[in-house]
């Protein structure tokens, strides 16, 4: 089957297999690598990935779905001017170590952002629920969010 979607502002038409998951197509088609696997089950979040500006778990969700739809990955985000402001937070805070979960975590925050849903730390630790971390301890995250939520 043909795929046509916009990639990071990008038209985008292939063919695909119709099983074939959002994360394959993007790191497979595309080589764009910033959407990690690692569970498969939609829990950590390494997959993360903006459709309609909306995040989803690319492992999980068929690349057939983005049809006619706009994707996000982290390197279109890194081409966005708050991209810098992102970078710059999560790094004086320490809200990132080995990277793995930082692609699937700041795409997340920036549509939490962009759609207002940060609020206090409770409303901050529900809405990045979805998204896990084996390396910070969640503290400099929550600091760092609650930052950008403030600005």
């Amino acid at each position: 089957m043909e795929l046509a979607c916009s990639v990071n502002g990008r038209e985008v038409v292939r063919d695909l297999a119709p099983q074939e998951l959002l994360l394959d197509f993007l790191r497979d088609s595309l080589g764009l690598t910033g959407a990690k696997r690692s569970c498969d089950v939609q829990v950590c979040g390494a997959c993360t990935v903006l459709v309609n500006g909306l995040p989803v778990s690319s492992c999980c969700y068929l690349a057939a779905d983005a049809n006619g739809k706009s994707v996000m990955t982290i390197e279109g985000l890194a081409e966005r001017p708050e991209f810098d402001r992102l970078e710059e937070v999560f790094t004086r805070h320490a809200a990132l170590q080995c990277g793995f979960c930082t692609p699937g975590m700041l795409l997340t925050v920036t549509a939490l952002l962009e759609h207002g849903e940060l609020g206090g730390e409770e409303e901050i630790k529900h809405n990045l629920a979805g998204n896990l971390c084996r390396c910070t301890g969640y503290r400099g995250i929550l600091e760092a969010v609650a930052e950008l939520a403030a600005a």
